[in-house]
């Protein structure tokens, strides 16, 4: 049986690292496979209307009411700098608890589709290339082989921790806030 460890799964130059086991929701987004570790995911839903709220960075769409919780909707696609597609019958948002300034924030974020559930043994994860990635490396904590799939690792608090986007899903919250009623 082999122990998990629990290192940092983004490396410094050159620097070894010991990935744990871990376990993903992946997800497609313009072809490519992503993968959210599980404990931050809290629902899949199909997708619904997002209310837009003025004066946004491009990339939040808007809101939704989830049991009567107002939860910003992220494009991940317009975040990480892709094509912007039509929403499909595939699309869906991946509901997500992240830890943005110390406090616990729900967050939707639309991917074109949800593949499944995998576990990843740590020998099977490697450091995010420094190179050659269609978004910034700074938001990828490792890559996932499984199968014929390669998967990218998102590390969800560093793709959500802009100081902009906090301020905008603050601003969104208490705007959706205003009209839930």
């Amino acid at each position: 049986m082999t122990t998990e460890k629990n290192t940092s799964i983004s490396p410094k130059n050159g620097e070894a690292v010991n990935y744990r086991n871990v376990q993903l929701l992946t997800f497609l987004l313009d072809g490519e496979v992503y993968g959210a570790d599980i404990i931050q995911v809290q629902e899949v839903l199909e997708y619904r209307k997002v209310t837009p709220v003025p004066r946004m960075p491009e990339f939040l769409l808007g809101v939704i009411n989830l049991r009567g919780q107002v939860v910003a909707v992220v494009d991940l696609r317009r975040q990480f700098g892709m094509d912007v597609m039509d929403i499909t019958v595939n699309t869906c948002i991946v509901i997500v608890d992240v830890q943005l300034e110390g406090e616990s924030v729900a967050l939707g974020l639309l991917a074109d589709a949800v593949k499944e559930v995998i576990e990843l043994e740590g020998n099977n994860i490697c450091a995010p290339p420094r190179i050659g990635s269609r978004i910034n490396a700074h938001f990828i904590s490792g890559m996932g082989k499984h199968n014929d799939d390669f998967i990218i690792i998102l590390d969800l608090p560093k793709v959500l921790a802009d100081e902009d986007l906090n301020q905008a899903i603050e601003t969104m919250s208490d705007a959706g806030s205003d009209h839930s009623s």
